[in-house]
C-alpha cells in the first residue's frame, strides 16, 4: 500500500538548488560535479534510430554492460517507443513484459549498476523499481498517470520529469509545437510537473528536469530549449539533456541516418555542459563520455580561463 499523500510543497518556494551536487536516486547518491551520462537502452521493435536490435533480453543485457564499459553512470531502460511517426502505445502488460527480464539481469550481473526505467505508467513503473531500477524517467512529466507520483515517493527512486505535450502517439510530432516563447513554456510546464511531484511527497533531491528536446518541438524550438537551459536550472534541479541523435541534429547537418548522428550529439551535449546541464541521455557512450570529460575539465580549469584574460589585458586581443 503507498501511503496518504504528505502535505504539498510549492517547487516556486525552494530558491537555492536543493541537491547539493548530487541526485539522490534510492538510497544512493550520485554526485554532480562531474557530467553524468545516461545510456540509452530501448528494448522495443520500433524505436527511431535503434528498433529492433535489443529487444531480446540477450542482446540488451550484452548493450548494457558494452555502456557500462564505457563509461555510463545510468542505464535508461524503455519498452514503448515515442518515435516521431507511427508511434503506439503499449500496454503496461506488454511493456511490463519487455523491459522487467532486462532490468532483473542487469541488476543481478551488475549489483552496482543505477538502472532507470523510461516508462510514463506507474504500474510498470512500480514493477521495475521492484525488479531492481532507482530512477523513473517520465517523458509526460506525470501528466499521464496521475499516481506515478505516490509510487515515485514511496519507493523513494529519482525521477527523471521531462517537458512534452500530448500523448504517446503525438508528443514527438509537430502536432502541438505552438509557442509564443518556447523557453517560457517549458518552464512553466515543468512547474507544474515540479509541484505535482513535490506534492507527492518525492524528494526535491531526488528530481531532475528535462527540456524535452524533439518533443513537440520544431528544430528552432530544440535550439532554443538548448540555450535556454539556464533559464530551466534556475529552478534549481539538474537538468538533464537528451538530445541523441535527435531530428534537429539531421536538419542542421544534414545527416539522415539517426545512428549516424554522434558527432552532431556530442556538439549539443558540449553546449549543453556549458549552459548548466549535468546529466546526459545518449545513445553512443564512449563518444560522449570522453567528449564530456574534456569538456569538463577546461571548464574547472580557473587558472586557465585566468591566464587567457590576463594575457588579454596585458597584451590586448589578437585580431
Amino acid at each position: 500500500m503507498i501511503d496518504a499523500d504528505p502535505p504539498a510543497r510549492d517547487s516556486r518556494a525552494l530558491q537555492r538548488p536543493p541537491h547539493g551536487g548530487r541526485w539522490r536516486v534510492r538510497g544512493r547518491d550520485l554526485p554532480l560535479d562531474r557530467p553524468l551520462v545516461m545510456g540509452i537502452l530501448n528494448v522495443t521493435p520500433d524505436s527511431f534510430s535503434d528498433g529492433g536490435q535489443f529487444d531480446e533480453p540477450a542482446r540488451a543485457v550484452a548493450q548494457a554492460a558494452r555502456m557500462l564499459a564505457e563509461g555510463a553512470d545510468v542505464i535508461d531502460v524503455g519498452g514503448e517507443s515515442t518515435r516521431p511517426q507511427g508511434a503506439r502505445p503499449v500496454s503496461a502488460s506488454d511493456e511490463g513484459k519487455r523491459v522487467l527480464p532486462v532490468i532483473r539481469e542487469i541488476a543481478a550481473r551488475f549489483p552496482d549498476a543505477v538502472i532507470s526505467v523510461d516508462t510514463v505508467k506507474s504500474e510498470v513503473a512500480e514493477a521495475a523499481l521492484g525488479a531492481g531500477a532507482r530512477i523513473v524517467n517520465d517523458v509526460s512529466g506525470f501528466r499521464l498517470d496521475p499516481r506515478m507520483g505516490a509510487v515515485c515517493a514511496h519507493a523513494g527512486c529519482g525521477v527523471v520529469l521531462m517537458h512534452s505535450r500530448g500523448g504517446i502517439s503525438d508528443m514527438a510530432t509537430f502536432a502541438h509545437a505552438t509557442y509564443d516563447d518556447v523557453v517560457e513554456s517549458i518552464v512553466h510546464e515543468l512547474r507544474a510537473s515540479l509541484d505535482a511531484a513535490l506534492a507527492a511527497g518525492i524528494d526535491p533531491e531526488a528530481i531532475v528536469l528535462d527540456p524535452g528536446i524533439g518533443f513537440a518541438k520544431r528544430a528552432e524550438h530544440s535550439l532554443a530549449a538548448i540555450a535556454g537551459i539556464p533559464r530551466l536550472a534556475a529552478l534549481g534541479f539538474p537538468v538533464l539533456l537528451g538530445a541523441s541523435r535527435k531530428r534537429f541534429i539531421g536538419e542542421i547537418t544534414g545527416v539522415k541516418d539517426p545512428a549516424a548522428r554522434a558527432p552532431g550529439t556530442v556538439g549539443a551535449n558540449v553546449a549543453g555542459l556549458m549552459l548548466g546541464a549535468r546529466i546526459f541521455r545518449v545513445h553512443d557512450v564512449a563518444a560522449n563520455r570522453q567528449a564530456l570529460d574534456v569538456a569538463q575539465a577546461v571548464l574547472s580549469n580557473g587558472h586557465g580561463a585566468r591566464d587567457i584574460h590576463e594575457t588579454r589585458d596585458i597584451h590586448g586581443a589578437r585580431g
